[in-house]
């Protein structure tokens, strides 16, 4: 069997999301960790055949943020991933902020 191309590939869940991500917030920083594995137990992840890809920490800086509430950052981000929460995204846990933000946070840990 030969090989179909990259265009047949299943992508990954995290690979989905971060392409969603990045095409709707643009984002500067985009780090998805998928942490599954600590939920084996979870009716979620059971639910899935095991297949994993439940929940995901995500971190995210985007300057489509700057004026917006922590609570419409997280919408904003819900938005985007509307089709992986319909099709087994079970939680994420999300750290979103702007790029004056993250300049911030980074300058008050030197």
């Amino acid at each position: 069997m030969g090989s179909r191309g990259v265009a047949n590939m299943v992508l990954s869940r995290a690979s989905r999301m971060r392409a969603k991500l990045q095409s709707a917030l643009e984002a500067s920083v985009l780090e998805i960790e998928d942490v599954s594995h600590q939920h084996a137990g979870h009716a979620a992840v059971r639910e899935s055949g095991g297949a994993g890809e439940t929940h995901f920490n995500l971190k995210i800086v985007s300057p489509k943020f700057d004026g917006q509430s922590l609570v419409k950052r997280h919408r904003m981000v819900y938005d985007a991933l509307a089709d992986e929460l319909q099709s087994g995204l079970h939680a994420l846990s999300i750290v979103a902020k702007t790029p004056t933000e993250a300049e911030a946070a980074a300058g008050a840990r030197k």
